[in-house]
């Protein structure tokens, strides 16, 4: 079983909506899924409360029932544990991490954007873990949400402590449209260009998984 823990410093960059929709492409793919939600905002369990078809098992709560979640989900064999952190406070992000085989910090493509995501790569890398950097809610006509194609912010985050995924997601309203009825993407628009984005994510995000599956997890202890 893996955790996939989604952080981000900064409110509205996507954090909630990238776990959700990774949690169901996992589903979909026929995984065991489970996903944590421990935003006190509870969007993710919100979206996930008014899904239809089945979904993944949903776990709200405090940052401190989450060992006691991956227990569960590991003895009872899922295959994946994600989970939808708050901003703040630190401790519960840090809880989060050090449960964690892979960290995914969110952040858009904006000036803005870049100190929170510093500060959540830092954070991921004094924790010995591992992770990538997502960028969300890009503005861009290209075929791919590539880093290439933003290179002042592939400059500005070379020195971040955390690689950045090679593809990321648009702004598109078929995400908000997906999260008001608990779905993903891909089962609202089919095979239109923000589902293919998100099928490239997350077969980035598996393909890495399954390459680092043999390997022990490891718990690092918050400095």
């Amino acid at each position: 079983m893996k955790t996939i823990t989604v952080l981000s410093r900064k409110g509205g960059s996507g954090k909630t909506t990238l776990a959700v929709n990774l949690a169901l492409m996992a589903f979909l793919a026929g995984r065991k899924v489970m996903l944590a939600d421990i935003d006190a905002q509870r969007s993710a369990s919100e979206s996930l409360r008014r899904r239809v078809e089945p979904g993944p098992t949903l776990v709200d709560g405090v940052a401190g029932k989450l060992f006691h979640a991956r227990s569960t989900a590991m003895r009872e064999d899922y295959d994946y544990l994600f989970i939808d952190t708050p901003a703040s406070p630190e401790t519960d992000v840090a809880q989060a991490v050090n449960l964690s085989d892979l960290c995914l910090v969110v952040g858009r493509p904006s000036f803005l954007d870049l100190a929170p995501i510093v500060r959540s790569a830092e954070a991921v890398r004094r924790l010995g873990k591992s992770g990538f950097v997502v960028l969300n809610q890009a503005h861009t006509r290209k075929a791919e949400v590539a880093p290439v194609a933003y290179p002042d912010i592939l400059e500005a985050l070379r020195f971040c402590g955390l690689p950045l995924a090679p593809y990321g997601l648009r702004a598109r309203d078929v995400f908000q449209t997906a999260m008001a009825n608990g779905r993903c993407v891909p089962e609202c628009e089919g095979a239109g260009p923000a589902a293919r984005d998100l099928e490239r994510l997350w077969a980035f995000v598996e393909a890495h998984m399954v390459a680092s599956r043999a390997q022990p997890a490891r718990t690092a202890l918050a400095s």
